[in-house]
């Protein structure tokens, strides 16, 4: 009796994991260098708001510090999730819309700090760069915002093309008897 092999090959090559576990397949080359402006702006932006040495009020750069990290933080987690293994783990259509939401109320919030921090700083040359920083960061976030929506919007229209022909489909047509 021959205890060789039960099952052959499948016809579909198995799929060779990264050997770092990250990829960056998953998002298009414009939203991967997006996602990559989003943490670079935000933590440069960060950075020379830390460097400031005095502020006469400082309510502006306390909300300043706090976007500036919270945006760097969730960029780069997001940018994370996107480019190793737990992309599996999470489902695609919550990524996708956490993604859309964080993004995009991050945008706003740091748009709003950047003006907060604009009209209350000390107009030192370090605190000039860091507002700039701030603003061009959250046009990243907003354009990232509005490509995500435009995509989703796509998809949807896709959608309503692909499904609203079915009229004459043999499935709607009535059997013969």
């Amino acid at each position: 009796m021959d205890n060789g092999k039960v099952y052959g090959q499948t016809t579909e090559p198995q799929r060779q994991a990264p050997a770092c576990g990250c990829t960056v397949t998953r998002l298009s080359r414009q939203r991967l260098l997006l996602k990559g402006a989003q943490v670079l702006l935000s933590f440069l932006a960060f950075i020379l708001e830390e460097i400031v040495e005095s502020c006469s009020l400082c309510g502006g750069l306390y909300f300043f510090e706090f976007i500036s990290f919270s945006a760097t933080f969730l960029s780069l987690l997001i940018l994370i999730v996107f480019c190793t293994s737990a992309y599996e783990r999470i489902e695609e259509d919550r990524l996708k819309a956490l993604d859309f939401w964080v993004t995009t109320v991050v945008g706003v919030l740091f748009f709003v700090a950047s003006i907060v921090f604009a009209a209350t700083n000390d107009k030192s040359s370090v605190e000039t760069v860091a507002i700039v920083f701030g603003f061009f960061a959250s046009i990243g976030f907003l354009a990232d915002g509005i490509q995500i929506f435009m995509e989703k919007r796509k998809v949807k229209e896709n959608k309503l093309e692909n499904t609203g022909n079915t009229h004459n489909t043999p499935e709607n047509q009535p059997l013969n008897n």
